[in-house]
């Protein structure tokens, strides 16, 4: 695999953003009416018609939610990430989502926290920081890629944002966000992601996205992932700056976009014929012993090349999870969820993206062996 890493240096204004509060304070707002999936679902998948390519070539990209290996000092001790690393090591947490992982091509994550020996913290109410060799929970989970363009990856300052790329780095996990891109070449194809705080949708915000974007397919990038660290914690419907935002991005050339910090699962919007997935929720997330909502996802998209050009033929998947393997309280163990609570996640996540736009949602099911298959009428 051929990986480089763009620097860009913007010449105009930074991100404006708001203060949000803790995601500890905020309520819960009530998911809308629901559509009903198909019962005993553990995998979703939603495609297009085959059809045969010349010269075809395939890569699979997974994406999931927010990531914090680690916690927060005040925390504590006792039922944090750092008590339950102590008591079941590296190999623990990616152990029933590494499979899923291995088989794709590349997988991509929201890294919330710092990984960092620095004890300087930031004056802000929650800063998450894990040791350096929590980073094995990455390469062990088969996590290749993770977005730092986020509200906790500063927490330690400078020196831990810097510290955090270097261990990341040391791992081969790669980093982007901010000014740096993401390019590699997968399966002779050429992936590309930035990363965003995305609390407003300005003048500057589309500049700087237009121009890494451009920047992105001048190195040539075949496909271009964003990501947006965005919306209002604890709510399951986006909110305006997320729909312009996310919209912007796909008109101006990307071919995915994922987003996450509302800390609850959003819904998927097909917009163009490509998806923009506005919350994935939390997923292998130390900043709560025990969240209300467990409820997370795996989205996974399968792209097609012919010729070395896109090709509107697509595969979605989208697993529905737990972010713990047991009910009673977090254990930072994603599990994807099996029959009942798997079409009850399903049918969230239908629901939800039947509110932003009914075109997700195929027109029949067909079940094979326990997976749920979306058929696109068109």
């Amino acid at each position: 695999m051929f990986i480089l890493v763009l620097l860009k240096i913007s010449a105009f204004s930074t991100l404006f953003f708001a203060s949000l509060f803790g995601f500890f304070q905020s309520e819960t707002i009530p998911l809308p009416g629901k559509i009903h999936a198909a019962k005993n679902v553990s995998v979703i998948t939603l495609y297009k018609p085959s059809y045969k390519l010349a010269n075809p070539t395939a890569v699979t990209i997974s994406a999931a939610g927010d990531v914090t290996i680690g916690s927060d000092d005040n925390f504590g001790y006792h039922g944090t990430f750092h008590h339950e690393m102590d008591n079941q090591g590296v190999d623990f947490f990616g152990e029933n989502v590494r499979d899923i992982f291995k088989e794709d091509d590349l997988t991509i994550v929201n890294l919330e926290t710092t990984l960092t020996d620095y004890s300087q913290k930031a004056d802000k109410k929650f800063r998450f920081k894990g040791k350096e060799y929590y980073t094995e929970i990455l390469t062990n989970s088969s996590i290749e890629a993770v977005n730092l363009a986020n509200n906790h990856t500063y927490d330690y300052l400078q020196k831990g944002y810097d510290d955090t790329i270097e261990n990341l780095t040391k791992h081969d996990v790669s980093s982007f966000g901010y000014q740096r891109l993401y390019l590699a070449e997968i399966n002779g194809v050429k992936i590309g992601a930035l990363g965003y705080k995305g609390w407003v949708d300005s003048a500057d915000v589309r500049q700087r996205l237009e121009e890494d974007i451009n920047t992105l397919k001048e190195n040539g990038a075949q496909v271009i992932i964003a990501n947006f660290h965005w919306g209002d914690e604890r709510h399951y419907i986006p909110n305006n700056t997320q729909t312009s935002l996310g919209r912007f991005a796909i008109d101006t050339g990307a071919d995915l976009v994922l987003g996450h910090h509302p800390h609850v699962v959003q819904g998927i919007e097909n917009y163009k014929d490509k998806f923009i997935v506005y919350s994935l929720g939390n997923f292998m997330f130390g900043g709560n012993r025990n969240p209300d909502d467990k409820d997370t996802f795996i989205f996974q998209q399968t792209f097609h090349l012919a010729y070395n050009k896109l090709t509107a033929k697509k595969d979605i998947k989208i697993i529905p999870t737990s972010i713990s393997s047991t009910d009673e309280r977090n254990n930072y163990q994603p599990t994807p969820l099996k029959g009942e609570n798997a079409a009850r996640v399903l049918d969230k996540i239908l629901s939800l993206s039947n509110e932003i736009n009914k075109d997700l949602i195929a027109d029949e099911y067909k079940l094979e062996n326990n997976v749920a298959l979306l058929i696109d009428s068109e």
